[in-house]
């Protein structure tokens, strides 16, 4: 397996990443299966492991912990903090980026993770109600502590509810902000990325390039809809926890554009002779700005699937088929 390094830093990491979101009461709720899940990935040649701080309540960071006791050195962890929790229940303090959320969630992450320093900790969205000072200046002082190694940074393409996207204006502010206190810059983004949902194309991969930035890039099976398994006239073959909350019903309109879009898809990967995932997987890989993307299989069999990815052959010519297909910059979600 070749590895990329992260963005301008020396740290060399593979290209798939493993995501652990799926790992715990999200997805497979069996831990013994989980932790062989990411050995299996690290005996594939996989060092980069993504997880956060709220996945299944913290169950994914207790996983990933206990898979990495005997191989800490070998892996490059990330994780997350949030500001915004589902449940409502963390209480006013316990989320955000403000110094007390950050170095609280901090503590906590390192406790479940077992280790005594974290390689890339992400703020998983922009917090309007804290300065962004205070956001930096504590990233910073935990570099300086000697608790994380590098600052990564989140986004999504469009605002969820009242989180807001953090534009690619925003990330170019903070290095403004960060040269002018001294603090540590952001060395990575994490955005969502995938034929489907192409906008990072636009300003976000041009600004990264420019400043340095390596991309993690999330979602690139977009829920399932890459894999092939939601198709026109016939439903999943068996149901899934993310099926039944985001999806429910492939008869809604809002699906067309995609439904469309997966259609043409599949004619072209089956004149190829390839497989529809990994064919997604390895087209995402061809973009120069990206430097991992991020896999979340739920078994053992969906990881093997993934790994498939690094073996197909993405050329010109089938980018200008995708390009057909969905515009670059464009979305079809």
């Amino acid at each position: 397996m070749r590895y990329n390094n992260l963005g301008s830093t020396g740290v060399k990491v593979s290209p798939l990443c493993l995501g652990t979101m799926m790992l715990g009461a999200w997805g497979n709720t069996d831990p013994d299966e989980c932790v062989r899940l990411i050995h299996r990935a690290m005996d594939s040649g996989i060092n980069f492991i993504d997880t956060a701080n709220m996945y299944s309540d913290g169950e994914a960071e207790r996983i990933v912990g206990r898979a990495l006791r005997d191989r800490r050195e070998d892996a490059v962890l990330a994780t997350k903090v949030y500001w915004a929790f589902e449940d409502g229940k963390s209480g006013p303090n316990r989320a955000g980026l403000s110094r007390k959320a950050i170095q609280e969630q901090v503590e906590s992450s390192l406790k479940r993770l077992e280790t005594d320093v974290i390689d890339l900790y992400l703020i998983h969205r922009p917090d309007p109600s804290v300065p962004w000072e205070e956001t930096l200046s504590t990233l910073d002082d935990l570099v300086r502590q000697g608790k994380i190694r590098y600052l990564g940074c989140s986004t999504n393409h469009y605002p969820v509810g009242e989180v807001p996207v953090l534009s690619a204006w925003e990330i170019v502010d903070t290095f403004r902000r960060s040269e002018h206190g001294g603090w540590e810059k952001f060395a990575c983004l994490q955005p969502p990325y995938s034929i489907l949902r192409r906008t990072m194309e636009r300003e976000h991969f041009p600004m990264s390039r420019r400043l340095g930035l390596a991309n993690m890039v999330w979602s690139p099976l977009e829920g399932g809809w890459l894999t092939g398994k939601y198709r026109r006239g016939a439903p999943p073959e068996e149901a899934s926890p993310r099926f039944d909350r985001w999806i429910k019903t492939l008869d809604d309109p809002k699906f067309e554009r995609r439904a469309a879009a997966i259609e043409e898809l599949a004619d072209l990967v089956s004149a190829k002779g390839v497989d529809m995932a990994r064919f997604a997987l390895a087209w995402t890989l061809t973009e120069p700005a990206v430097s991992s993307v991020i896999i979340g299989p739920r078994t053992t069999g969906q990881l093997d699937s993934c790994l498939g990815a690094l073996e197909i052959d993405v050329g010109p010519e089938d980018r200008a088929a995708v390009d057909e297909i969905v515009p670059p910059g464009e979305t079809v979600l």
